[in-house]
């Protein structure tokens, strides 16, 4: 499973032109789930993503998690980050899990982030989005949860 995590001062997720979800300050998480994850993978990425430290304490080093801010998150899906272009100029994504296991695991992650406590918005799984955010700092983390990278 892999995650680009960016702290935000604000985040919006439209379709069709309509504002869908929109976060403050927070995350946004856009989340890709491979072929094979599992349930390791899965919270190996939630509790990443809940406990990163990117947000600075009173001396200004990033040393508080999402959950000692009470920061919210705005989970978008997104299977391109599984793709592969190594090769040629049009990348393959045949990494990428099937949408129904996908989807499922994208709404579990959510549901993750808000047993922990954390306001979870989404967006649309398989739809044409469009995702606007101003990226605070700018703080952007690329997590994997076979730790590839």
């Amino acid at each position: 499973m892999r995650a680009v995590v960016q702290r935000v001062t604000r985040a919006s997720v439209a379709v069709n032109d309509q504002v869908i979800s929109e976060i403050g300050r927070g995350f946004l998480v856009l989340l890709g789930v491979e072929a094979g994850d599992a349930d390791a993978d899965l919270q190996y990425i939630v509790d990443k993503v809940a406990n990163l430290r990117v947000f600075e304490d009173k001396q200004g080093k990033m040393n508080r998690s999402l959950l000692d801010t009470g920061g919210q998150i705005l989970v978008v899906s997104q299977f391109t980050l599984l793709g592969d272009a190594r090769h040629g100029r049009r990348p393959g994504f045949t990494a990428a899990e099937e949408p129904a296991k996908a989807d499922r695991m994208y709404s579990e992650a959510a549901e993750r982030w808000r047993g922990m406590g954390i306001s979870v918005e989404m967006g649309v799984f398989r739809a044409e989005m469009a995702v606007s955010l101003v990226n605070d700092g700018p703080v952007t983390i690329l997590l994997d949860s076979r730790k590839l990278f």
